[in-house]
């Protein structure tokens, strides 16, 4: 049993298809097709059953696919560790960022991490914060911020900045100074869709209050929430750093509360995996990034 075919097979099970393997590995699928056949000669083991939508895992698959992650990964960790030796080490490091974490700190992050580790690649994933801690959980990720995670014993968390939702609304609003959680009611509201850490925390502060916010539209991409209510669709309620674009300086805000409601972001690492000197550079990179501006 060779690394490389459980390479292959790991890559089979995460993308569902032999196509999607294949094309995730940049090999032809016949080549596929047989390193996964030879593998499961060797074990004696069916590991994948072919569907008319893909592939899907026996139980021996599954078992197995939980012990090939582990080795690859471990494989990867001492490539990482020999490499750390290096004065410039190599290597590659995958982050986690959130759609608007990302949106306005990508190039900046990318440009420090090229000027420090010319030799190593960094990989950015966007993701909802759920869907990125689950990554972190299952090894996919070295490290991602997170809007408010759940807890994970797997995972150790870093607060970066923590700030208190708004009340957004079109520039031809007028909003008192401050808004009360009850009277939130009164305005018609444009939110991002769930899963979603903010919907998370507006269900906690609202719903045991009996209060329920009039949404008349749920949007996953807060940048298209915020264009909405440009053009006066609806209110949305947001932290003061996720406006950043063109055209936010003219929305109206307000701060909610008392009580306020608070959006932390998280520098969340796996508890398991040994830093390298790549992976602690990278995390000190994403807690020097200036995020009230992005």
């Amino acid at each position: 049993m060779e690394l490389r075919q459980l390479q292959y097979f790991v890559s089979v099970a995460e993308a569902g298809s032999f196509s999607g393997g294949a094309v995730a590995l940049n090999l032809a699928q016949p080549s596929l097709s047989r390193q996964v056949a030879l593998l499961e000669s060797e074990l004696g083991q069916r590991l994948l059953v072919r569907t008319g939508r893909g592939v899907s895992l026996t139980e021996a698959g599954q078992a197995l696919l939980t012990h090939a992650r582990a080795m690859l990964d471990l494989e990867r960790r001492a490539r990482d560790e020999l490499r750390d030796m290096d004065e410039s080490p190599g290597g590659r490091v995958v982050v986690g960022l959130p759609p608007r974490v990302a949106l306005g700190m990508s190039a900046a992050l990318i440009q420090r991490f090229r000027e420090q580790f010319p030799r190593a690649v960094i990989t950015v994933l966007e993701g909802l914060s759920a869907s990125l801690r689950e990554s972190l959980i299952a090894g996919r990720l070295d490290m991602a911020l997170l809007f408010d995670p759940a807890a994970a014993p797997q995972l150790s968390y870093e607060p970066l900045i923590r700030e208190k939702l708004l009340l957004v609304a079109p520039a031809s609003s007028k909003l008192p100074a401050r808004v009360s959680l009850a009277s939130l009611t009164s305005y018609p509201m444009v939110l991002p869709s769930a899963p979603n850490a903010i919907r998370q925390l507006l269900d906690n502060a609202l719903v045991p209050r009996g209060i329920h916010l009039n949404v008349l539209a749920e949007v996953g991409a807060v940048r298209t929430v915020l264009d909405l209510v440009a053009k006066g669709v609806g209110c949305t309620i947001l932290p003061e750093s996720a406006l950043s674009g063109k055209g936010d300086d003219a929305l109206q805000r307000a701060p909610i509360g008392p009580p306020g409601i608070w959006n932390s972001l998280v520098l969340a690492t796996p508890l398991a995996r040994p830093a390298t000197r790549l992976t602690r550079g990278t995390a000190q990179l994403l807690r020097e990034l200036d995020f009230r501006r992005g």
